[in-house]
């Protein structure tokens, strides 16, 4: 667990894109795989290894514009040392980064070949419970710490999926596929599930007062976007972690939250099972959950339906979207 009295040192940053790619060769750019941000990507070889180049330009990155990100989360995770701190269960391939007028570059190991499949089928159940027990580890390694773990505002977080990144984008002319359905699913929320847009709906464009409750809970350093395209395990076992660009302060059962519902047609176990396999995960490496798991808890699943209500919206009232009301309705109680 990290001393939050005691900040890391920074990690060097390359003195620009050139010096990050010395003696880059084979450069392709690369079209497959699941990147739905605007960022573009290319394979280069460098001293005869694979690597991984990404550009993270704010005219480009529909992602970074939403949350508000001038200077690329990774690029200030990397360069205040967040990522060297990660647990030895983790494997985030980025070995360098430098500055450029557009935004930043990364230099990434190729962990294509460890990645999880953009298929529709679930996940092992010792994957998936491998992907709990590491995302624990690392918020108990960040557990308390200071404001060097300050990276994308929790706010900011909040509203990356909101209808106000839908009309922007269109105002802008974007032509990226998901603001679009963004904008598709909150109009349908309404009329798809009455209750649930009730709830959310307000929060969705002002998710202040969520975020005022969650302050009162314990916080950590939590990745943002810890789904299954993202994920991956090597050799080794260590689960593979990508993208980190929404990465910040925030409540750890956000990212727990945000896992159940993104990838919620893959998952091999029911949500209530990978919500105690998790606690548990916690648990073992000395938290006491106790004092603060059950309010949020229902805070974050709260909190993923005002992130994902589009999303649930457009597969109409099902289930998932029971589900989900069913939790929001419960957290709600908690703004009061």
């Amino acid at each position: 667990m990290t001393d939050a009295s005691t900040p890391d040192p920074t990690t060097p940053v390359a003195a620009s894109v050139d010096e990050l790619l010395a003696g880059a060769s084979d450069r392709e750019p690369m079209v497959d795989g699941a990147g739905k941000s605007g960022a573009r990507l290319e394979r280069v070889v460098i001293d005869g290894e694979r690597y991984v180049v990404k550009y993270l330009h704010l005219a480009d990155d529909w992602t970074m514009r939403a949350a508000g990100d001038l200077s690329g989360a990774s690029f200030t995770a990397w360069r205040r040392g967040l990522l060297a701190r990660l647990p030895d269960c983790l494997n985030q391939p980025i070995v360098g980064v430098a500055k450029d007028p557009d935004g930043c570059v990364l230099l990434m190991r190729d962990v294509g070949e460890w990645m999880v499949p953009v298929t529709d089928d679930s996940i092992t159940l010792d994957q998936h419970l491998r992907f709990l027990d590491h995302m624990a580890a690392m918020h108990v390694e960040f557990w308390g710490a200071g404001e060097e773990i300050e990276v994308i505002p929790v706010m900011h977080r909040y509203l990356e999926l909101s209808p106000w990144i839908a009309e922007t984008e269109a105002a802008l002319g974007s032509t990226q596929m998901v603001p679009r359905l963004v904008g598709q699913g909150w109009a349908l929320l309404a009329d798809v599930a009455p209750r649930a847009a009730a709830v959310v709906g307000p929060l969705s464009v002002d998710p202040g007062p969520l975020v005022e409750a969650l302050e009162r809970t314990p916080q950590t350093f939590v990745h943002g976007n810890w789904k299954l395209d993202n994920l991956g395990t090597d050799a080794d076992g260590r689960t593979v972690v990508l993208d980190w660009e929404s990465s910040g302060r925030g409540a750890a059962l956000s990212d727990l939250a945000w896992y159940l519902s993104i990838n919620c047609r893959r998952l091999p176990q029911s949500k209530e099972a990978a919500i105690d396999a998790y606690r548990a995960a916690l648990e073992r490496r000395g938290i006491d959950t106790a004092p603060w798991w059950d309010t949020q808890l229902a805070l974050c699943l709260l909190g993923a339906l005002v992130q994902f209500g589009w999303e649930k919206a457009l597969g109409g009232y099902d289930d998932e979207l029971a589900w989900w009301e069913a939790r929001a309705v419960e957290g709600a109680r908690l703004l009061a």
